[in-house]
């Protein structure tokens, strides 16, 4: 109710009329009622003996724990991070979604029956294997997340002074909050999570916030009312502009900028930015944040990861279910980043994969 970006409000017949009900409203309007009165989910009173491990305390897992829990599952979710909620927690911005209205959404999870098991991560501290044949699970579900930043692929990115926006909102969120006082940040994107970087940036201090996107504001990934938010707030928008060598003696000192026109159309169906000769010019900037994508980490799997796409996420059936067998996949893992409630619908439809 506060951070989806109402897909089916767009949808939604009573708009051909005047405008389209406002359902994320109405929904955050009743969960915020709900708040005030700590409830326990409904569960079975038929307790089954199986036990479920899902790796990944993001809203798919947490979502394809309550449902399991509530079936009579024994649930246990494994996270790496000190904290449970995954992207929601660690990336999405307190003012967008507030920590004290998530903490209470885990509470009632946890209510259901559901184990949270925090700072215990794949690959360090358990394997998939001893999942399965030391602690007894009979099902692994992978909602890992898709946490690793993409590198942008020009000269100067190692200099001191990038850092992704990934790790940026994290360290924000977990108290690490960098030193942006009366600095210049040029942040490399389009998507929700640039946006997020360049706000968040504005409220630690930075002097000036500039958003380098290579594609026109019509195709921003990003969500129009936070594109619209950022601009009033001061964040200024470089469309049709591509970084070509991020510039420093060690430490970050500007940006090579290249503007670019529309040319041909692409695969996409979109037309393709091509440079414009002899336009580059330079930026003048202190901190340079990517955030041009993301991918789940397959590290922590040591090799052992079920059959991937070449995006990086995890190649699944129509049901979830991974080339490996007991092993299912939902949320970014699966889609790549997307948004909180196509994640929640992941672990819901992998949930009933599962009991199946």
């Amino acid at each position: 109710g506060r951070i989806c970006p109402a897909f089916c409000e767009r949808r939604c017949r009573r708009g051909e009329l005047d405008q389209p009900v406002a359902i994320r409203q109405l929904k955050r309007f009743m969960a915020d009622r709900e708040l005030r009165n700590p409830w326990t989910p409904q569960r079975t009173e038929e307790l089954k003996n199986e036990k479920v491990a899902i790796i990944g305390a993001g809203p798919a897992g947490l979502t394809a724990a309550l449902r399991l829990a509530q079936w009579g599952y024994k649930v246990t979710v494994y996270e790496a991070a000190p904290v449970a909620g995954g992207w929601m927690a660690l990336g999405i911005p307190e003012y967008r979604l507030p920590r004290d209205v998530l903490h209470a959404e885990i509470e009632h999870i946890k209510r259901a029956g559901v184990e949270i098991v925090l700072n215990t991560a794949l690959g360090k501290d358990f394997t998939i294997d001893e999942l399965f044949d030391k602690i007894g699970h009979k099902a692994v579900v992978l909602a890992i997340g898709a946490h690793s930043s993409r590198r942008l692929g020009v000269p100067g990115e190692d200099l001191d002074g990038v850092m992704h926006a990934t790790t940026f909102l994290k360290d924000v969120a977990l108290g690490k909050a960098p030193q942006m006082a009366g600095k210049r940040i040029a942040v490399i994107g389009g998507g929700n999570s640039a946006i997020d970087a360049a706000r968040m940036a504005l409220r630690l201090g930075a002097s000036e916030v500039h958003i380098i996107y290579r594609r026109t504001r019509a195709e921003m990934p990003a969500q129009e009312l936070e594109v619209e938010e950022a601009e009033e707030e001061g964040v200024q928008f470089h469309f049709l502009t591509n970084p070509t060598r991020v510039l420093g003696d060690g430490k970050v000192t500007g940006l090579d900028l290249q503007p670019q026109e529309l040319g041909e159309f692409d695969k996409s169906g979109r037309r393709r930015p091509v440079p414009i000769e002899g336009s580059g010019y330079v930026m003048k900037v202190d901190i340079v944040i990517p955030a041009i994508g993301q991918a789940p980490d397959l590290s922590s799997l040591n090799g052992d990861s079920p059959e991937v796409t070449r995006g990086g996420t995890f190649k699944v059936g129509r049901k979830l279910e991974t080339s490996r067998p007991g092993v299912f996949a939902a949320g970014d893992a699966v889609l790549g980043p997307a948004t909180v409630i196509e994640a929640v619908a992941q672990g819901n439809k992998v949930a009933m994969t599962v009991d199946e």
